[in-house]
């Protein structure tokens, strides 16, 4: 009887998707429990109406806003030439360097009373407290507007790269049926680049959610804030899980309904003519509209920041800075490093694993995989802690009973349950990069690796990894880069007395010591400089001639 041969490497991808799935199976078990307690009737009588509200709000206007900025600069660079565009289009990527939390930090330190905004007015126009009215950025609106300036990118670099591959032959018949260029847009460009761009809305959409600094700074509650506070404010976590499975069933609903908003239309280009045409030159009026449209999110997501941070942390800074800041750094850089491996090796079996096995269940394992990434750090956590707790109780149990003293918690105690955590939350990230470069090495040197008498092992030692040395070392670094950022995580499940460059940005900023958090918030958005120069790099290569 024939035996069925089972790939080490498809046990691993089992092994993986159980575990990226614990925390979301145990987030939603927390439904069906505890439903009627005390805690979570005084939440639903009094904050989860406004949590909704302002979640709803929140998708809305940002939703919006970065689709609008997005689209925009991503067709002006691509289908138009004028002053200054091939520094743009590469320099509109810059604020994805910059959180969310530390922009809220920078902006509301630049236009609080004492800020230098409102300190120039008054002094130019002598008006005192009462004379006049400033809006206030730390509102429901000011929230949004962090968001579009970060994250707008994420539409900008999907849009810019459907219209840059759009079927210019459907364009050119589009003019010669008597559509002008706006028409042509809304009637042809719009439609064929609406799955990229509907995807870049959705990703700045879980971004959002997902964020907890700048909703707390600003003090919108949203569910994020409201897992926080049933954690730790109220001890309840089972009231925590029940509110973050509600914020997962959230973004599982944005994702549904863009699928089913999509119906039976097709975006397929099914001219065959895709050379790329010459933009439009762009003088005058129209050449300096196209420069501000570009230069405004530029300045707004990046250069104002990014200069303010530099200037508060050169002039004040953080009076701890020295070994307080080295430790710190310290405790980033070892979470980001660790975490990046791990995760760049994982990547690598399952992409492999897949490529080896090329069958439905190994593809869907890692598809299950990648949803890490759609679900909230703050979602994460509490799905991570609420088992890891347990298995770490039962630990010091056993191990009581065998050696006659208590260990601590092994798990929850340490890094290792936040490791855990970040990687749910980020293997995505390193699992597509390693699958898309994988993806474009031919089978056929496979067969010329086993014909040599490699096996799989040894034609990915040999074979594979040195050709994928650079993807690896992106994928680490996106990974790198997105730990060293994450702060909802990190605040829930670091250990006693261990704190990041993220966490104390936002301890000092929510002290109002805004000037001493710049030091830490610019070594974050320094970090996060470095993927987005060799993106940078990848979005110049990609201009049209």
């Amino acid at each position: 009887m024939r035996k069925t041969h089972v790939s080490p490497l498809l046990i691993v991808g089992l092994i993986v998707a159980a575990l990226a799935a614990l925390p979301v199976a145990s987030v939603g078990l927390n439904l069906f429990v505890g439903g009627t307690s005390a805690t979570w009737a005084h939440l639903s009588a009094t904050v989860l109406p406004e949590y909704i509200a302002n979640s709803v709000w929140l998708c809305l206007g940002v939703g919006v806003g970065v689709a609008l900025v997005g689209v925009t600069t991503a067709w002006l660079t691509a289908m138009h030439d004028f002053p200054g565009r091939r520094v743009f289009e590469w320099a509109l990527v810059l604020p994805l360097a910059v959180p969310a939390y530390v922009m809220a930090y920078v902006y509301t330190d630049f236009l609080q009373f004492v800020g230098p905004v409102q300190t120039f007015l008054r002094d130019t126009f002598g008006w005192a407290h009462g004379d006049y009215w400033f809006p206030d950025i730390r509102t429901l609106p000011g929230a949004m507007l962090m968001f579009v300036c970060v994250l707008y990118p994420y539409v900008y670099l999907l849009a810019r790269t459907a219209f840059l591959e759009r079927a210019s032959g459907m364009l050119e018949a589009a003019r010669t049926l008597g559509l002008g260029p706006w028409r042509a847009f809304f009637a042809v460009s719009l439609p064929l680049a609406r799955p990229a761009i509907v995807a870049g809305v959705a990703l700045a959409l879980m971004e959002t959610l997902a964020d907890y600094g700048t909703v707390a700074y600003f003090a919108v509650n949203t569910f994020t804030t409201g897992i926080y506070r049933a954690w730790f404010s109220l001890g309840d976590r089972v009231a925590a899980a029940q509110l973050a499975a509600m914020l997962l069933a959230f973004v599982l609903f944005l994702l549904t309904m863009e699928r089913i908003s999509r119906g039976r239309a097709r975006y397929h280009n099914t001219t065959g003519r895709n050379r790329p045409m010459a933009g439009a030159r762009l003088k005058g009026l129209a050449a300096s509209l196209a420069v501000l449209a570009c230069l405004l999110p530029l300045l707004l997501g990046f250069l104002l920041p990014a200069g303010l941070l530099l200037k508060m942390a050169l002039t004040e800074g953080d009076a701890q800075f020295g070994e307080r800041f080295l430790t710190l750094s310290r405790n980033s850089f070892v979470l980001a490093g660790v975490t990046a491996a791990i995760g760049v090796l994982l990547a690598l079996l399952l992409a492999y694993g897949a490529r080896l096995s090329r069958t439905t269940l190994a593809s869907g394992l890692n598809r299950l995989v990648g949803l890490g990434y759609a679900v909230p750090g703050a979602v994460i956590a509490v799905g991570v802690l609420i088992p890891v707790t347990r298995l770490d109780n039962w630990l010091a149990g056993q191990w009581l009973a065998w050696f006659g003293h208590n260990p601590g918690l092994l798990l929850t105690g340490g890094i290792a349950a936040l490791i855990y955590a970040y990687l749910v939350r980020f293997l995505a990230v390193a699992l597509h990069t390693v699958e898309s470069s994988l993806g474009k090495i031919t089978p056929s040197m496979d067969d010329a690796a086993r014909s040599l008498g490699l096996g799989q092992g040894e034609t990915l030692r040999r074979v594979h990894a040195p050709m994928l040395r650079g993807s690896l070392l992106t994928a680490g670094l996106l990974v790198f880069v997105d730990v060293m950022k994450e702060l909802p995580a990190t605040l829930v499940m670091r250990p006693f007395n261990f704190d990041t460059l993220a966490t104390q940005a936002y301890t000092l900023a929510s002290d109002e010591r805004l000037a001493e958090a710049s030091t830490a918030a610019l070594a974050i958005v320094v970090v996060g400089l470095l993927p987005l120069i060799a993106l940078s790099r990848q979005v110049s290569a990609a201009r049209r001639p």
